[in-house]
């Protein structure tokens, strides 16, 4: 008998991202509920014909049931630690939603994957959560099977980028008393295979089950474990008793790609010891474990192969749904079109333009590889300090990079950006996630021109900028020098990788202002 229809909601998540693609190797449908379909266009399973991408927000009850009918099994990968803000709150609403949509489509069973921890008054906010979710979607009508991971180990993963950092740039390693508290991480290849075969087994159904690896060792072992795994020196690790949790999570956003939203309430849950105590999954969905070292491996030889399946970085928002007549995908708040040129407050912009002597594939192939290692075209040094800066305040900074040094999807992490659109060949738009007293989007745009009979491109950058508040118009007028020098730069750079010549250029294009209609590149 062919395999049913399954519904995985956080299908563009770290786990999500991997799960999907292994069910439908495995012969499964998938129905993919996502906040931002298009995310998945960019996937190279997105385009498998036994996917069918679903918008469904985990805060919208309706859109989920809407998302899970025809479905008789339902993976729940969500949580809102990624979204900041009081992200228990919105973990116990979004569970509620999901209990009810899933009994609305008539769904059989729910697999949910939260963390190990027990449930005691020192557990931190985060496990507090998980486990919080996993009552939640118990006390509803569908038979509940709870999977509680502690670390786990795979190119991508926040806990495996956290410790990878740290180790790679700290020789030296002043820690929090966490250091000697043990846990018991597990292979991500292992958290799949647990997740399918509690799908192919029904007996799971209704438990609670632990899962982990074979080792059971100290945050400090497991960074030593580290060093020797990727053959490099071990750090000195000196922990010491003053350091709290809160300051080492300061520290440690610092040092590593992952955002401050995450570091915190993942730090703060290492005072917790995590080791599988219940043991039955080896008997209900038996499979080789791999070892903490060989994890490891496993994760940084899928580093160097090219770029991975799935990362942390990728959950984030593709949402910005109203437009500007003619300019970029703009937040709602944003001009609307018709609006008086003084409605909906100030809106900034610094555009150039500039027309080169090559056909817009080259152009283009040039666009698609900016940020991430190749950088930005024009002051590097200039886009790492203002990424210190937004560490420094909390921000995701300048050390996400991309997922693929080549290619963009919707949805993608470009350093401190945020790919909102991309018609390749024509468009790439972005959206600033750095902190920013406003809401800001940087645009590079293509179409053909004609010079004296040559095949020729207009390359085009927008910016926009909606301040909030005096300081949003503080830091505008402040970044307006840098821009004049640092725009045109990044055209004619990449002209130069392109090896494209400069016709025309770069030159100021004129403000568009709202309701004046379409925007577009003029010479």
């Amino acid at each position: 008998m062919a395999p049913g229809t399954v519904f995985v909601a956080g299908a563009t998540g770290y786990v999500g991202g991997r799960l999907v693609p292994l069910l439908l190797a495995h012969g499964y449908a998938v129905h993919a509920g996502v906040r931002s379909p298009r995310k998945l266009s960019g996937r190279p399973w997105g385009a498998h014909p036994g996917l069918t991408a679903l918008q469904a927000d985990v805060t919208d009850r309706a859109s989920l049931a809407a998302a899970m009918r025809g479905c008789s099994v339902a993976f729940y990968l969500v949580h809102s630690m990624g979204a900041g803000g009081d992200f228990a709150q919105a973990d116990r609403d979004a569970a509620r939603n999901m209990a009810q949509a899933a009994a609305e489509a008539g769904v059989q069973r729910i697999i949910y994957l939260s963390g190990l921890g027990d449930d005691a008054p020192g557990l931190s906010e985060h496990l507090r959560s998980r486990s919080e979710v996993g009552r939640i979607l118990g006390q509803g009508p569908v038979p509940v099977t709870i999977l509680r991971a502690a670390v786990i180990l795979g190119s991508g993963s926040a806990s495996f980028e956290i410790i990878r950092n740290l180790v790679e740039r700290l020789p030296l390693m002043i820690t929090p008393r966490w250091v000697r508290t043990r846990c018991q991480p597990i292979a991500i290849s292992n958290v799949l295979g647990y997740l399918l075969g509690c799908l192919e087994n029904p007996a799971t159904a209704g438990l609670t089950l632990d899962i982990g690896g074979p080792d059971v060792l100290t945050y400090g072992e497991l960074f030593h474990t580290y060093a020797r795994a990727a053959g490099i020196r071990a750090p000195l690790i000196i922990p010491v008793p003053f350091l709290t949790p809160t300051l080492s999570a300061h520290w440690v956003n610092l040092i590593t790609p992952v955002p401050a939203h995450l570091v915190r309430p993942l730090i703060e849950g290492l005072r917790n010891e995590v080791v599988c105590h219940d043991k039955r999954i080896h008997d209900l969905a038996p499979q080789t474990l791999l070892s903490c070292h060989n994890a490891i491996v496993q994760a940084l030889s899928e580093a160097e192969l090219g770029p991975a399946p799935s990362c942390c970085f990728d959950a984030g928002q593709v949402s910005p749904p109203d437009f500007l007549p003619g300019r970029t995908q703009c937040p709602a708040e944003w001009s609307r079109p018709g609006d008086a040129p003084f409605a909906g407050g100030a809106l900034f912009t610094a555009d150039y333009s500039v027309i080169l002597d090559a056909p817009s594939s080259r152009v283009w192939d040039a666009v698609a590889r900016i940020g991430g290692d190749t950088g930005w075209y024009a002051g590097d040094v200039l886009w790492r300090l203002r990424g210190l800066a937004d560490k420094l305040v909390g921000g995701p900074g300048h050390m996400r990079g991309r997922r693929d040094p080549e290619t963009l999807g919707p949805g993608d992490a470009v350093d401190f950006w945020r790919v909102l659109d991309i018609v390749p060949g024509r468009r790439l738009l972005l959206l600033a996630e750095m902190k920013v007293p406003g809401a800001a989007t940087l645009e590079l745009a293509l179409e053909p021109a004609n010079v004296d009979g040559l095949e020729a491109t207009r390359l085009s950058l927008f910016t926009s900028f909606r301040p909030r508040g005096l300081w949003g118009l503080l830091y505008w007028w402040s970044m307006y020098p840098a821009h004049g020098l640092l725009f045109p730069a990044m055209l004619r750079n990449i002209a130069r990788a392109a090896h494209a010549l400069v016709l025309s250029g770069p030159s100021k294009l004129p403000p568009v202002q709202p309701g004046a209609g379409a925007r577009k590149s003029r010479p």
